[in-house]
């Protein structure tokens, strides 16, 4: 069995982009877990996209880095985007 590298690059870009947000907006709540996974998602596929195009300059190896982490960045914003138009958490007294 080969395993292409995508997918664990696509981890740790989606990781190293996710702590990126958290830092830039200090929090995000509860759905750390889920940003994480939609990130990796977004990186993955944004990296087949980057290979389809083949316009992507900064490669490692055959993963599409910039189209990676523009994939992840789609996927985090994709979540906060859901997160706020979603219905508000009631807090119990």
């Amino acid at each position: 069995m080969l395993l292409s590298p995508a997918p664990v690059l696509s981890l740790l870009v989606g990781i190293f982009w996710s702590a990126a947000s958290v830092l830039l907006r200090g929090t995000i709540g509860g759905r750390l877990p889920l940003v994480v996974v939609v990130a990796a998602l977004g990186a993955w596929a944004g990296d087949s996209i980057g290979g389809r195009l083949a316009i992507d300059p900064v490669r490692v190896g055959d993963y599409h880095l910039i189209a990676a982490s523009v994939g992840a960045w789609v996927g985090i914003a994709f979540v906060s985007v859901i997160a706020i138009l979603g219905p508000a958490r009631r807090r119990s007294a």
